[in-house]
């Protein structure tokens, strides 16, 4: 019993010392992870302060040179609404182009022509693109020049091309040049001459057969792809103009119709070539005639590609005797859009002398006075008044005519010397 009555202030004694020894092993503990804190703590201090020196030491960054900047891109040109697939089969897209005319008082914005007017559609590819017109007939675009497609019908060079480039010198943006030339003719212009780039996909021609009016047909409908062309003038490379730009294009661009000769010849070289078989999509009184030379307003040019309920009828039933380029397009006109022609061509040529080909003019016949009996030496309606002012284009003249017409070009015709 008393044993056990000294024993207990010893084990009172043994657990007080295990609390104290526990205690203090906490408090190491913590004074431990303060210290390991603290140099942490400073440590990352120290890291960041060297960090921003060194990266204060170091030179600024130099600022992009201008060959490598990115600059935003102006938003693009109105463009056509994109081709079916297979893009290759067409060719490239026509822009907007904005040209100051100073002489004209006025800026043409016209769809900008391609270095060259070649593609790869077929006849049948190209005349459907070409009569998809658009159906808002106000423009958005304000200030917005017509210009006239001159589209020169051809079998290789164009002898007068001098003349014609004296013609269009500094009316830029306010025309259009196409040539149809034969496919075999591979002679070249130099870069600097309108003609540079202007012939289109074409094909062999012989006169009288229905291929002439496939290679008009093919003229109107790659000028039409360019929706500024408004009037269009077939030529040939024996035509010759009788006056300045600015005449000629004031005088097509100035009226609503369209020049097309088309008359009623009851001679045998007339009514005689009509074939019965036409009837009864072609009747005899339907019938007409007239110079393969015209000059078309848009809208009509637009109904001439697109027809084939005609054409396919003279594809048919007119061959020679029957010439189709002297009898479709005045009898096509005639029967479906009567109101929209003069039914007379401002193209003048002499059928005087008679046979089947009118008669040609060399250096010997230019003088002042055979060019003014050309140019005022007839009387015409134009815009329901008579005037002398009838004839705009002149053929057939020969290679030899050119050196006198480029003499008396500068004074006659109101071209620049």
């Amino acid at each position: 019993m008393r044993n056990e009555h000294h024993s207990l202030p010893f084990i009172l004694k043994f657990t007080k010392i295990q609390l104290q020894l526990h205690h203090g092993f906490h408090f190491l503990l913590f004074l431990i992870g303060l210290s390991i804190g603290v140099v942490t703590s400073l440590y990352l201090q120290t890291f960041s302060f060297t960090m921003k020196a060194s990266l204060s030491s170091l030179p600024p960054p130099s600022p992009p040179s201008p060959q490598n900047l990115s600059l935003p891109q102006p938003p693009p040109p109105y463009l056509p609404p994109p081709p079916p697939p297979s893009p290759s089969l067409y060719p490239p897209l026509l822009v907007l182009s904005f040209i100051d005319q100073k002489k004209l008082n006025c800026t043409s914005v016209s769809l900008k022509e391609t270095a060259s007017l070649m593609h790869n559609m077929s006849d049948k590819e190209l005349l459907w693109r070409a009569s998809m017109i658009p159906q808002i007939q106000v423009s958005p675009y304000e200030n917005v020049v017509a210009k006239v497609a001159f589209m020169f019908l051809t079998k290789g060079p164009l002898p007068l091309a001098p003349l014609w480039e004296k013609f269009f010198e500094g009316h830029e943006g306010f025309y259009s040049i196409y040539i149809h030339a034969h496919p075999s003719y591979n002679e070249s212009v130099p870069e600097d001459s309108v003609f540079y780039g202007r012939r289109i996909p074409s094909e062999a021609v012989e006169w009288g057969s229905t291929n002439m009016i496939d290679a008009e047909r093919r003229l109107l409908a790659n000028a039409l792809l360019d929706v500024s062309n408004k009037k269009f003038v077939l030529l040939s490379e024996s035509c010759i103009p009788l006056f300045n730009f600015k005449t000629i294009y004031n005088y097509l661009l100035n009226t609503n119709l369209s020049f097309i000769g088309s008359f009623d010849d009851p001679r045998r070289a007339g009514r005689g070539r009509y074939n019965r078989q036409m009837w009864p999509m072609i009747s005899l009184h339907q019938w007409r005639k007239g110079a393969q030379w015209f000059q078309a307003h848009r809208d009509l040019a637009v109904e001439v590609i697109s027809d084939q309920k005609y054409y396919e009828v003279f594809k048919e039933y007119c061959h020679p005797s029957c010439y189709t380029d002297e009898h479709y397009i005045p009898t096509f006109v005639n029967i479906r859009y009567p109101h929209l022609n003069s039914n007379w061509t401002t193209t003048w040529v002499d059928w005087s002398k008679g046979g089947p080909h009118p008669a040609t003019f060399g250096w010997g016949q230019i003088t002042d006075d055979f060019l003014n009996k050309i140019r005022f030496g007839s009387e015409c309606d134009y815009n329901g008044n008579r005037t002398s002012l009838c004839f705009l284009f002149a053929r057939k003249f020969l290679p030899s005519a050119l050196e006198p017409l480029l003499r008396i070009a500068p004074l006659l015709l109101g071209f620049d010397p």
